[in-house]
């Protein structure tokens, strides 16, 4: 089919801009490393290792908040996959077909509330509680364990995982279900058929065939639960150490980032938190990358099994 000028014109302003995306996500990585440069020269792989944050020094370890990101990140998944599977089961496949929509909206609507409200519900509401009813509890009952032992601030890795499971239930829910809707029900009316339960159709015949596409949608939630900022600056505590306590204050990439930014008096000083976000840009880009994959390869299946 032949093109008008018109076509051609319009064909060719699509790719730049798709094009201009990729530029820019490559742009953004350049300009990070050349910044970073600094610190990775001096520090090399010490930097990822060492925990000594000491600007008056200048001697810079980012292991702290490596760990602090990772620990409430996980801690923030153990709370929110169960839940969000929960949801999106109910959802795609018990849940009446007239409170389907509105359940649907009220959990995404989770998700268009900003952080520095979350940030400040988990201060004056989360912590408070926290720090008065079930940490003493946990403490009391499950105090042997290195994970509940220290004091009760309130503010703490326990309270910034809570929050964050809180504000990526509404992600992982929602990939997980449209992934469940997804799987051909030509699957459930097979399992059903061979004399299955509604039970054992939902997890033998759905969440068998959506296992990748589940993986993408909490991968795709490990990845803001990475990057989340405001909302776990407010209620983590800020403090530069590794601690085996729940308890215990921590610190977290894109926390130190957004405290120290602006403090960073020396040229060694904003490399090194730039090196911190060149760290955590390639984290949630390559987590990102390879949740999309999953999910497309649970949606080319379905397709074909759709037009089988």
């Amino acid at each position: 089919m032949k093109l008008t000028l018109a076509d051609r014109g319009f064909r060719r302003a699509a790719t730049v801009l798709a094009l201009s995306v990729v530029a820019l996500t490559f742009l953004l990585a350049c300009s990070m490393v050349v910044n970073a440069m600094p610190s990775i020269q001096k520090f090399g792989w010490r930097f990822l290792s060492t925990s000594t944050w000491d600007p008056v020094k200048e001697v810079f370890g980012a292991l702290p908040f490596i760990y602090g990101t990772i620990v409430s990140s996980i801690l923030a998944l153990a709370i929110a996959v169960p839940v969000s599977l929960g949801i999106a089961i109910y959802l795609a496949e018990l849940a009446p077909f007239w409170i389907r929509q509105p359940l649907s909206f009220l959990i995404e609507l989770l998700a268009a509330i900003p952080s520095v409200v979350y940030g400040l519900w988990g201060i004056f509401v989360l912590a408070p509680f926290l720090r008065y009813a079930i940490q003493p509890f946990l403490s009391r009952h499950l105090g042997f364990l290195p994970l509940f032992q220290g004091a009760f601030y309130g503010v703490g890795m326990l309270t910034a995982g809570i929050i964050l499971s809180i504000m990526i239930i509404p992600t992982i829910s929602s990939v997980s279900r449209e992934v469940f809707l997804a799987v051909p029900f030509a699957q459930r009316e097979a399992a059903l058929g061979l004399g299955a339960t509604p039970w054992e159709t939902i997890r033998l015949g759905v969440l068998g065939s959506a296992r990748s596409g589940v993986l993408g949608a909490i991968m795709l939630g490990l990845g803001r639960a990475l990057g989340e900022t405001m909302a776990v600056t407010m209620v983590i505590g800020n403090r530069p150490q590794i601690a085996a306590s729940l308890f215990a204050p921590a610190y977290t990439m894109a926390s130190v980032i957004a405290n120290e930014f602006t403090e960073a008096t020396s040229d060694l000083y904003l490399s090194a938190l730039i090196e911190i976000g060149l760290i955590l840009f390639f984290v949630t880009l390559i987590l990102n990358i390879a949740a999309q994959a999953l999910i497309w390869k649970v949606s080319g299946k379905a397709g074909r099994g759709r037009g089988a």
